[in-house]
């Protein structure tokens, strides 16, 4: 079966990586080289996840409480969760349609006296332009946020120069990931040096705790081979268990119980490396591969079924579809030897009381009815095609039942 996503690192990153758990270097040096390796402007920032850098950047600006925050429809509810945290209100901005960028006409009936800030999610690996958003900020006096946890480029895009904070993810499953960690880039010097200075007040994270990540991630590369994973899906069946459930829990982050004390850590010194490795070592190549194999399954497809694909750039990081029938489909790619998935990190982020008009319905709409494909470059074009014919079959069906 061709798994729905792979650990997107080598394994000579992961021998790299067990070897600096026991090498004793600085952590502080480390530092350096990581936020050099993304940006020699003096304004990258290396923390222990977006989630953590969030949290950070939100301290140091110290909004007042009850302030409001326009954020894109759709993204991981631990981002509300943060923002509500710091005694703020997140007020959602619905997609359009395609399901790629925020509405950038709904900001004008969305912004009020206590608006103070902007936070534009960049979804699915695809790349919307922020001027409109710049632009609308800087009338109102808005601090903008770009979150790009799903939209890495390589070394081709590091953040929009005029957006204050750009964040980008290495996390487990993200492209070059580092198993962790996350790199912003900042364009307030006094805010970035804030940031540092509220960074370093908080304790390490254990060597042995990143250690455990390294061998386990291991393992999950492992179990990415087209063989392994069919074994692991088998064995799950019969055990009782949802092979889908046991890989989403396995690479939760941040306990529930201890979130924000789990994400208030320094990274570590094997953290840093391993993100420095990743960023010098990166090739572009890989993301062109990725993402030509994802062009060529939209060419295959009818296009209203692929939210995203109107994209002004595009990684393909994942690939959502459209569909009546989820089950069904999912169902159907499975038997057929496709890992696809109706399950999503993201949820609709839903409007405050009294703020009808930021209902999320587009958002709401496309993540009831998306499914997940498997996506990435080591997938012959011959399975792509193949993909995308069973999919044409399924599609007309779910079509005629509707009739």
């Amino acid at each position: 079966m061709w798994v729905r996503k792979r650990i997107d690192i080598g394994w000579l990153d992961l021998l790299s990586a067990r070897f600096n758990c026991v090498w004793p270097g600085s952590r502080s040096s480390a530092s350096d080289v990581a936020e050099a390796a993304w940006s020699t402007d003096g304004r990258a920032f290396a923390c222990l996840s977006v989630r953590s850098g969030l949290d950070l950047a939100l301290k140091a600006l110290e909004l007042p409480p009850g302030s409001e925050v326009l954020i894109s429809a759709l993204t991981i509810p631990d981002m509300v969760r943060i923002i509500e945290h710091h005694g703020l209100v997140a007020v959602p901005i619905d997609l359009h349609d395609e399901g790629v960028s925020p509405r950038v006409e709904l900001l004008a009936q969305l912004v009020a006296e206590k608006t103070r800030a902007i936070l534009v999610a960049q979804l699915f690996g695809g790349r919307f332009g922020l001027a409109p958003f710049v632009e609308f900020a800087r009338q109102h006096d808005l601090v903008l946020i770009e979150d790009c946890a799903q939209a890495f480029e390589g070394d081709r895009y590091k953040g929009h120069d005029e957006a204050d904070v750009s964040m980008f993810s290495f996390g487990p499953i993200k492209t070059a990931t580092a198993l962790g960690g996350g790199v912003f880039r900042i364009k307030d010097e006094s805010l970035l040096a804030r940031m540092r200075e509220l960074q370093a007040a908080y304790p390490v994270q254990s060597r042995w705790f990143f250690l455990k990540r390294v061998l386990f991630y291991t393992l999950l590369k492992i179990l990415g081979g087209k063989l392994a994973f069919g074994i692991f899906v088998r064995a799950c069946r019969l055990l009782g268990k949802d092979f889908d459930e046991v890989l989403n829990g396995s690479i939760r982050n941040f306990p529930e119980d201890e979130f924000f004390a789990s994400l208030r850590e320094q990274p570590s010194f094997p953290l840093l490396r391993l993100i420095a490795r990743r960023l010098r070592s990166y090739r572009n190549e890989d993301l062109d591969r990725r993402a030509a194999r994802g062009a060529l399954l939209a060419s295959l497809l009818p296009l209203e079924h692929c939210p995203g694909t109107a994209a002004s750039a595009h990684s393909y990081w994942v690939f959502p579809l459209r569909v009546d029938d989820p089950p069904r489909i999912v169902a159907g790619l499975r038997e057929a030897g496709f890992d696809s998935t109706a399950d999503s990190s993201m949820q609709p982020v839903e409007a405050t009381d009294g703020r009808p008009e930021a209902a999320p319905e587009t958002a709401r709409t496309l993540l009831k009815s998306a499914i997940f494909l498997p996506l990435y470059g080591e997938i012959p074009e011959s399975e792509i095609h193949r993909m995308a014919s069973l999919l044409v079959s399924l599609l007309a069906v779910d079509q005629a039942s509707m009739k």
